[in-house]
């Protein structure tokens, strides 16, 4: 812990950094406690189970307080595990009802990409605040529509977009709004992971699998948070599989994408179904940043010209700073941190890389 804290420092100190500070990042110290907002989540698979439940049991400003799912045995499960009330749960078909329960505070889908356009705009329609997991969804247009629910029926959108709420990122992403690095001249972001699932939604287009939809919206966030800027244009692209039985009729198992970004500032990207990589690089005039993993659960850590970036945390702490932090901005009224905007940049960003795959020529990015 010494350690690390002395490297903190000394980044601030030779970068002339104002350093977020590692109890300044966990919300609960920014604000008086106040209400709790009460969170269903939008079924029940891995993510839910294994990381958002147990994670709000860690929060200080929002708690577990409904489900949504189509498994009945899941609902007893959980109704056990979590003391939730029968009337918090909910299923597919009776969810609509839930705008009559003043216990449900936000609504947090977290469901195939392809039915996140559909739960959240019925959950705007309920008047409940939104989080959405990412990817936002399968196409732009369903991106604005999200927004344009929510905007319409008063309610906040947020994107599951837990690398913008996470200290070692904010630290990078502020080391670079500095200039310290200089001008920003390329970034290389890499993000997969071996999956080993044969019959996931992950592997059925219908449902937004492929690679490009899940993990690379990690690396296309790791390029632009390392630059600052947004791409205007996706100069080539890839897209292929190693495990064609799986990844079927030309769904990418893995992408590659090479990015322009203004004043002439190169991007290059991978994302994989089919190894374990997770990296940032970014070039800049005065030196380079590397970040390797940039964008796990845990384990986030790098380096700079001006010392290493390394605050440690335990999963599924990230998770819960995530919610904790949204929850602060609906409870302050303030602007949501990550909003669906920044959701609908990345799909943009996806069409334009599918599309340059498709056709073999550059493609200019909305």
């Amino acid at each position: 812990m010494t350690s690390r804290r002395d490297s903190l420092k000394a980044l601030g100190a030779i970068g002339g950094l104002s350093l977020i500070q590692p109890s300044d990042l966990w919300a609960g110290n920014l604000f008086p406690k106040r209400k709790k907002l009460g969170v269903a989540l939008v079924g029940l698979g891995y993510y839910s189970t294994d990381l958002l439940a147990p994670a709000l049991q860690m929060t200080q400003h929002c708690y577990l307080a409904g489900i949504v799912t189509g498994t009945p045995s899941k609902a007893e499960q959980w109704k056990a595990k979590y003391n939730i009330p029968d009337k918090n749960i909910y299923d597919y078909g009776n969810f609509d009802s839930i705008k009559d329960n003043p216990d449900i505070d936000v609504i947090y889908v977290v469901l195939p990409p392809s039915m996140h356009r559909e739960y959240v705009e019925r959950a705007a329609a309920a008047k409940k605040q939104v989080w959405c997991e990412k990817p936002m969804a399968v196409t732009a247009e369903d991106c604005q529509a999200m927004i344009d629910a929510c905007k319409s029926n008063g309610v906040s959108l947020s994107i599951g977009y837990r690398c913008q709420h996470e200290p070692n990122t904010k630290t990078y992403v502020q080391l670079i709004r500095s200039g310290k690095l200089g001008q920003i001249q390329s970034v290389a972001c890499a993000a997969g992971y071996r999956e080993n699932r044969t019959d996931h939604w992950k592997q059925k287009r219908e449902m937004g699998g492929g690679v490009i939809y899940d993990m690379g919206v990690y690396a296309i966030q790791g390029a632009r948070l390392g630059t600052q800027m947004e791409p205007i244009e996706v100069k080539s692209a890839k897209v292929w599989t190693e495990r064609p039985e799986i990844y079927k009729d030309g769904l990418g198992e893995i992408v590659e994408a090479e990015l322009l970004f203004p004043d002439g500032v190169t991007g290059w990207i991978k994302t994989s179904f089919a190894e374990n990589v997770n990296y940032l690089h970014v070039t800049g005039a005065n030196g380079k940043l590397e970040m390797a993993p940039f964008s796990s659960y845990a384990g986030n850590k790098g380096k700079s010209p001006f010392g290493e970036i390394n605050y440690p945390y335990e999963v599924p702490w990230q998770q819960a700073n995530q919610m904790d932090q949204d929850a602060l901005a609906i409870l302050n009224k303030q602007p949501m941190p990550v909003p669906g905007e920044e959701g609908l940049r990345d799909i943009r960003i996806v069409e334009a890389i599918l599309e340059s795959a498709k056709s073999g020529k550059p493609v200019k990015i909305a």
